[in-house]
């Protein structure tokens, strides 16, 4: 009995000992987690202060600019803008002088259509290739090719354009439209007086309006620069050039001949006795007078000549601008661009680029600015706010069809030398051939030179 109360006592005592409950096991302390620390952010440096000087040709497309800067500063306060605008002819000296300099005089500069390839090959200018591939929504393509193209040397960027100056025909409108003309005219040559596309109508246009108290074409003969900008166009329109397409000179080649003897006879018998010396200057103001039915000069002229209350009076409104006889004219323009020895580029850079971008662009030529970007010329709101529909595409037409006045190292010595020849056979000092002639020698002799 004993026995089998203490084998009960222990079943008992073990089944107790089954119902207790489990003895948790221990849970290991969480791993020590690092202190976090709390980074200070660096603060952005402000931009360095600087002052960028620019030289700048003093004509009404700086105002225009000196005006749309004043933006450019407000929004870009750490960079101020200095100019130094001064007459053409001042120019070229000063920036050669500040290219030479151990610093820079100027920061960002404008070149003109000569000096371009004469400049880059020297290894004064910074080329900007890089600095476009950057600048988002810059679109260099948009300006117009022809102008574009100047800014180029060996496959690089060295300018990027701001202003054109390619030659148009203006014309007194409202002579072209006038009764009596075109019935004198229809009755003398048995056809319609209409606007000239070649030289020998634009020569008898030319004599038709002399004939009746008008001078045919305001010229501009003046030697050297000018005569041979003008000249160039009629040029083009009888199929010459300067060069052929393998470099040889033929400026003394037929077409040549002929471009110079009509023109000579367009002087002789249609313009203005006393402008042998004439620059754009004094063509202008002939038009502006009601003196001269016509001239061949830059197509911004349109609007100074329509402009109400401007220099040609009750006339304003009267002009047009068509594309030279021919069609092909002598382009000139102005690049943007950052001398090499500056230290300020990337600076230079942000004003260029501010300044030449697509809105501020289309600010620059609502507010008469000469227009460069294709976007711009066939804008409605420039249209409106501007010149006229028909202004900005004639303009965009001469402009895709125009060519440099001079491309090469050494076109501006060109230039001068070949209008020098000219003048000399417009004043009956040389014969078109002996002109001609003397003027491709010389030609020949620069391009030979090392």
């Amino acid at each position: 009995m004993r026995r089998t109360i203490f084998v009960l006592t222990i079943v008992l005592v073990l089944v107790l000992a089954g119902c207790r409950p489990a003895v948790p096991t221990p849970t290991p302390p969480p791993p020590t987690k690092p202190p976090t620390v709390v980074e200070t952010p660096t603060p952005t440096p402000a931009p360095k202060a600087v002052t960028l000087t620019v030289i700048m040709e003093q004509v009404p497309d700086y105002d225009i600019v000196a005006e749309l800067t004043k933006k450019f500063e407000a929004e870009h306060p750490h960079i101020k803008i200095k100019f130094d605008a001064m007459p053409y002819d001042a120019m070229r000296d000063k920036i050669l002088t500040s290219f030479l300099a151990p610093t820079a005089t100027y920061d960002v500069i404008i070149v003109d259509n000569p000096w371009m390839d004469e400049f880059a090959k020297a290894g004064f200018l910074t080329p900007l290739d890089d600095y476009i591939a950057k600048t988002e929504g810059y679109d260099f393509e948009d300006f117009v090719g022809p102008i574009r193209e100047i800014g180029v040397v060996d496959g690089k960027i060295y300018g990027v354009p701001y202003y054109n100056y390619a030659l148009g025909l203006i014309v007194r409108q409202d002579l072209f439209d006038n009764p009596e003309y075109k019935a004198k005219y229809q009755q003398q040559y048995g056809k319609p007086l209409t606007i000239p596309t070649t030289l020998e109508d634009y020569v008898q246009i030319g004599k038709f309006f002399r004939a009746q108290g008008i001078y045919g074409a305001a010229m501009q003969p003046q030697r050297g620069y000018k005569v041979f900008e003008e000249w160039k166009n009629w040029l083009y329109a009888a199929g010459g050039n300067l060069l052929d397409e393998k470099g040889n000179v033929i400026i003394d080649n037929e077409a040549a001949q002929k471009a110079l003897t009509l023109y000579i006879e367009m002087f002789r018998n249609a313009a203005p006795p006393n402008s042998l010396n004439w620059g754009f200057d004094e063509a202008m103001r002939s038009m502006a007078a009601g003196e001269s039915a016509t001239m061949i000069s830059y197509n911004w002229m349109l609007p100074t000549l329509n402009k109400p209350g401007g220099p040609a009076g009750d006339l304003a409104g009267k002009f047009a601008l068509y594309e030279v006889p021919g069609g092909k004219a002598v382009l000139g323009a102005w690049h943007w661009a950052i001398p090499k020895n500056t230290p300020h580029k990337d600076a230079a850079w942000t004003y260029i680029s501010w300044l030449t971008s697509k809105p501020i662009d289309k600010q620059r030529v609502i507010m008469g600015g000469a227009p460069t970007r294709v976007s711009v010329m066939t804008d409605k709101e420039v249209w409106e706010k501007g010149y006229g529909q028909q202004y900005y595409e004639t303009v965009l037409k001469i402009l895709e069809d125009a060519e440099p006045l001079a491309r090469g190292p050494r076109a501006e010595e060109i230039i001068i030398e070949v209008g020098t020849y000219l003048n000399s056979a417009v004043a009956g000092e040389m014969t078109v051939a002996e002109a001609l002639k003397a003027a491709a020698d010389k030609v020949r002799e620069i391009l030979a030179r090392p």
